[in-house]
């Protein structure tokens, strides 16, 4: 048996490498092997930090016995979902079909086409409480495999075709009004914990796409972030030392949380406590988990080389065994002598623009450089490393790098990152590699066969395409607009692509923001938790396009910038509640200019001093040299405008 996982990227494959089990990692090779030898294939998906993969492979994965029928009888492959977010995608929605309980591990059994029959979630060594231990469950679908295979064959055919019919399904609207968007307010209200903050009951997640929406939506909505936020922060799903947010909690009053941190969650988080932060000045909650979150992601998820890792592991070693949360149970002090959690070290590329664009955000809004720099190193990262001409990588670690292919979610989360960055440094090249990325997705969507059912398609695709593997067998599933813990590929590009119009990128950016919302509105606005992240972008299209673009002269500074007059504008343009803020020395003003952002064009200094042009869908007042004039505005208008 050869040890095929060792050498593998992702840690979770490597953690499995010394199981008993002759795994294979997820390519052509699992699935010939399977044909030849006419068994089926388990394919086993996780990630690093899930506390209940650890369990199965502490239990079941390092069990020889078990692993020697397991062999036998099958080939096995095992899956890092965050490697490969659209093979886990596949397997999920086929595995609704055969239970309700869906999360990781996942436990799919399939045909050497590839084709789900029957699986399941975490499987114990022996029976209990109404589940089948593993090696029954193994024994039982060898059974049918060899004995039932006319029935195994007609299940996969069903589950094949129902995952078809649903890619294709397409649930269009009109665009959003402003009393639809109230609606969902409505909705998300009534689906408030008033006691304990969040939404629903146990589990229960912070949902940071929501939040986010709820934080850009004046009045009910950004009050509705705010209580939440408070009593989140205020929770177990927090840690008070380091400042970050767990996972999950398995109870409505946020108790005993999952204790993995999720690069996605905190930097979600971030950005919701950020804008709550610009909304209520007066309130030190906001600002005060905002600080926390900064310091977490810049102090425990950064790596050496400028990446954020993924997520940190629920588990330390504590007096020589594996305790889940034993760690963050201690006192600063105690923490001194234990080891910490481990870090996910992969470095995923869209999950890396949700945390440069938060902190961008931070570092504008608080006048931060800390976290400017935190951001400016990673994308720097990124951009030497996962950029790549001839394709975008979705995954790295140290200088290893993933063949897995790049998903949407990574160009339109990458995309927002860096023009969150441009928008904070006042540096065009951020904002042309972000347009860059963006070109390619729409570039391929135009590409791509529209189809014969008479609706228009999405108009992003990944540049890459589907994942080979499951493209081969007719697996591989549209991109889904759907949101859960994070923004879909669809709802990351939309955002992208409106900051551009705003920016002046050209019209056509505005009329794919627009098409996106179509496509998706019916389902956003029937089902608001499941897609916060375009309801905020219905939310910015609503709104009046206020663009906010302050010039100061070259050597002022726009973050660092002290005191008088060029300091007290900046402070009134950070402060202002526009769609888009963009503060820019004189030069940077003429290379987004040059770079072909027409906002910028004829942006200068007026009679040498700092200004402030503040305009409406490219229809500017004039110039402001004065911060007072600025404030006045935003007291009297009373805060109309979304941030997007």
């Amino acid at each position: 048996m050869g040890n095929r996982l060792a050498d593998a990227m992702s840690p979770y494959l490597r953690a499995h490498a010394e199981n008993p089990v002759d795994w294979h990692a997820w390519g052509e090779a699992a699935f010939d092997e399977a044909r030849a030898r006419d068994v089926p294939v388990l394919i086993s998906i996780g990630y690093a930090t899930c506390h209940w993969c650890h369990v199965m492979a502490r239990e079941s994965f390092s069990d020889p016995a078990l692993a020697l029928a397991l062999n036998d009888r099958y080939v096995a492959i095992k899956v890092d979902r965050e490697e490969h977010p659209d093979v886990d995608a596949t397997y999920m929605a086929a595995a609704s079909a055969f239970t309700r309980e869906l999360g990781w591990p996942l436990t799919v059994f399939a045909t050497p086409e590839g084709r789900a029959f029957y699986a399941g979630t975490y499987f114990p060594p022996q029976p209990t409480r109404g589940l089948p231990s593993f090696r029954q469950v193994l024994a039982a679908v060898d059974e049918a495999w060899r004995e039932r295979r006319i029935e195994i064959d007609q299940t996969a055919t069903a589950v094949a075709e129902a995952l078809a019919e649903t890619s294709a399904a397409r649930t269009a609207g009109d665009l959003p009004s402003a009393d639809t968007l109230h609606e969902a307010v409505a909705r998300l209200a009534d689906d408030e914990d008033r006691v304990h903050g969040g939404f629903g009951g146990a589990p229960k997640f912070p949902v940071g796409p929501v939040l986010r929406f709820l934080a850009s939506s004046p009045g009910d909505g950004r009050a509705l972030a705010l209580r939440t936020m408070r009593l989140m922060g205020a929770s177990p799903l927090r840690d008070p030392v380091d400042g970050g947010f767990f996972r999950y909690a398995t109870r409505v009053d946020w108790s005993e949380p999952h204790y993995e941190r999720m690069l996605t969650d905190n930097a979600q988080l971030l950005s919701a406590s950020i804008e709550l932060t610009r909304a209520f000045p007066a309130d030190a909650a906001p600002e005060a988990i905002a600080r926390g979150v900064m310091r977490f992601l810049a102090d425990t998820m950064q790596l050496p080389g400028g990446g954020f890792a993924s997520a940190q592991d629920s588990e330390s070693i504590i007096d020589g065994a594996r305790h889940e949360g034993g760690y963050y149970h201690a006192d600063v002090e105690t923490r001194r002598a234990l080891e910490p959690p481990a870090l996910d070290e992969k470095v995923l590329t869209g999950w890396n623009g949700l945390a440069i664009g938060a902190l961008s955000r931070a570092a504008v809004v608080l006048g931060d450089t800390t976290s400017l720099a935190s951001a400016e190193r990673a994308a720097r990262f990124l951009l030497e490393h996962h950029v790549r001409p001839d394709r975008l990588v979705r995954a790295s670690r140290d200088a290893q790098v993933s063949s897995s292919r790049a998903t949407l979610e990574d160009s339109g989360m990458l995309a927002s990152g860096l023009l969150e960055l441009a928008l904070a440094t006042g540096e065009v090249g951020y904002a042309v590699a972000a347009r860059s990325l963006i070109d390619a997705a729409l570039a391929a969507a135009d590409e791509a066969d529209s189809g014969n059912d008479g609706v228009a398609p999405l108009p992003f695709r990944a540049p890459g395409g589907a994942d080979p593997v499951l493209a081969a067998r007719g697996l591989a599933l549209d991109d889904d607009p759907g949101e859960g813990a994070m923004p879909s590929g669809v709802s990351a590009c939309a955002h992208a692509v409106w900051t551009l119009w705003l920016l002046g990128a050209g019209d056509r950016y505005r009329v794919a923001a627009e098409a996106a919302m179509r496509r998706v509105a019916g389902a956003a606005l029937a089902r608001p938790i499941a897609f916060g992240s375009t309801l905020r972008l219905m939310a910015r299209y609503v709104a009046p396009a206020v663009q906010l673009v302050t010039v100061v002269p070259d050597g002022a500074g726009t973050t660092d910038i002290g005191a008088g007059a060029t300091a007290r504008l900046v402070r009134a343009t950070r402060g202002h509640e526009a769609s888009v803020t963009a503060i820019v020395t004189e030069s940077q003003a003429r290379a987004f200019a040059t770079a072909g952002f027409e906002l910028f064009d004829a942006r200068g200094l007026v009679q040498g001093q700092a200004a402030a042009y503040r305009c409406t869908e490219f229809v500017c007042a004039l110039p402001f040299v004065d911060a007072r004039g600025l404030e006045a505005l935003a007291s009297v208008e009373g805060g109309d405008a979304s941030e997007g």
